[in-house]
């Protein structure tokens, strides 16, 4: 008999899961608990099938198996992250592998149970699981708040995107900023009806080949391709009406981004294989950690994809921003790595938060969460205080290497000596100065012959020639 639980908006939320099992009994006491939390199974006895399940159909929450007849829970985790690099994952084994558990725990699975169980067990992980599935609780502590100036500036523009829910927005940050929570923030903020469960699918870019790109974002017909033996589900149908989250977006194979800028552009797409156009009616979010005016110049991006994203830029501010929010960020997290591994919650030593402020945290919070969770690992379980070892933090003062300046750098200078009637007597707009420093670059890298520069642009060389008319400043770079 499991235990009843007052209910809550979560309560009333539909999910669906995996459940990777082949033992009868527990799958069955599994089922029941998900069906209990509004959940929909799909049970797969075998690895060979879980791999045709994720190809049909879309899942929130996964429970696995470790030992099956075909293989490991372990190793398929791996290849279930890369196609839904959002769900929440529980594991459950009969021969329990700390040093697995570690291991799995520190790459995103969200809880590692042990057989037998009992249903009120089972019960409570499914429902934390679901906790963290709709409001983003153990994807990281923050929720996107905080008392510091430069986060409720970022909260204030969230809000303001949120009331336009078909606007491309664009995050930029660097690394460990919370770019995902910000893009997850957003898309609970746009779809705040729980019911209407919009749909938020997330692409990490940087993890695709460019022969995969196309088939993972729009799709592919059974025999697009050698090996499409069934019909593949991109992600851009995934999303419907929701939300896609196109992470690390200056990753993107450049001959795959004329194909994604006509996408942002008209909001349709054709699988593969198909002659069918289809529409998308959600939002796209996008996000990269680097500076996408220094991609163009380098020839890496083309500057039309970088002005068709650069609507609504929204910046994440590294930790050392906003270092008055330490304190309740590092308390947040040492309570969801105390939940995380059955532990009771140690208490931060002052004289070590005092170090942490010292500390310029390159990796921001991502790396405050692994010293932490580094440091509960080797506290013992009755200990009160956290043994937190900062002896080899270097402090503030000394440079570091970063992805992103603190603040983005201020537009370039429209040219000295510009012709006035070309800007019709008036200085020129932000927009031109970028566009002007971007074209004299990419003259500079290219020798100046306007072909290879015109490519090197994304745009041809009757449109880089009009340009080079309106700047005549910029002649003397060309051929």
């Amino acid at each position: 008999m499991m235990k009843q639980r007052s209910k809550s908006p979560v309560d009333q939320q539909r999910f669906n899961c995996l459940l990777l099992e082949d033992d009868l009994d527990f799958a069955a006491l599994a089922k029941l608990v998900i069906s209990q939390e509004g959940g929909r199974v799909v049970h797969c006895p075998t690895i060979r099938e879980a791999r045709e399940a994720i190809e049909r159909d879309s899942f929130d929450l996964a429970i696995l198996d470790n030992r099956l007849p075909d293989g490991t829970g372990f190793d398929f985790f791996p290849q279930l992250q890369r196609r839904f690099p959002n769900i929440v994952a529980i594991m459950s084994t009969g021969q329990p592998e700390l040093s697995k558990a570690v291991a799995l725990t520190r790459n995103g699975l969200f809880d590692y149970l042990t057989k037998p169980m009992a249903a009120d067990a089972l019960a409570d992980c499914v429902h934390r699981a679901k906790q963290r599935m709709y409001r983003g609780e153990d994807a990281g502590p923050t929720e996107m708040s905080g008392e510091s100036p430069v986060i409720r500036e970022v909260l204030q523009m969230l809000h303001q995107a949120a009331r336009h829910p078909t606007a491309t927005v664009l995050l930029i940050g660097e690394t460990g900023t919370g770019k995902d929570l910000a893009a997850r923030t957003l898309h609970h903020l746009t779809f705040p009806d729980a019911e209407s469960k919009a749909p938020y699918v997330a692409l990490n870019c940087s993890t695709l080949t460019e022969a995969m790109f196309e088939a993972e974002l729009f799709g592919a017909e059974k025999g697009a391709y050698t090996g499409a033996d069934k019909r593949r589900v991109g992600l851009a149908e995934a999303a419907g009406h929701g939300t896609l989250f196109l992470d690390e977006i200056g990753e993107v194979p450049l001959l795959q981004q004329p194909k994604l800028l006509r996408f942002l552009e008209s909001r349709e797409y054709r699988p593969l294989g198909s002659s069918e156009t289809r529409k998308f009616h959600g939002r796209v979010i996008a996000a990269t950690n680097r500076l996408l005016l220094e991609e163009v110049i380098a020839g890496r991006v083309r500057a039309d994809l970088m002005y068709r994203l650069d609507v609504f830029t929204v910046r994440l501010p590294p930790l050392r921003e906003r270092i008055d929010d330490l304190d309740r960020i590092a308390s947040a997290l040492v309570r969801q790595l105390g939940e995380k591994y059955g532990r009771k919650t140690p208490f931060i030593q002052p004289s070590d938060l005092s170090a942490l402020h010292e500390y310029d945290f390159p990796g921001n919070i991502r790396e405050l969460r692994n010293i932490l969770e580094r440091s509960l690992l080797r506290t013992p379980e009755e200990a009160n205080w956290l043994t937190l070892d900062l002896g080899w933090l270097y402090p503030r003062n000394q440079p570091i290497a970063t992805n992103l300046p603190s603040a983005p750098p201020p537009p370039p200078a429209p040219p000295a000596d510009a012709n006035p009637a070309a800007s019709g007597g008036r200085e020129l707009s932000s927009l031109d100065q970028q566009e002007y420093r971007i074209i004299e670059q990419a003259l500079k890298l290219e020798g100046g012959a306007i072909r290879r520069t015109a490519v090197r642009l994304g745009i041809t060389h009757q449109t880089l020639l009009r340009r080079i008319q309106k700047w005549p400043e910029l002649r003397p770079l060309a051929e």
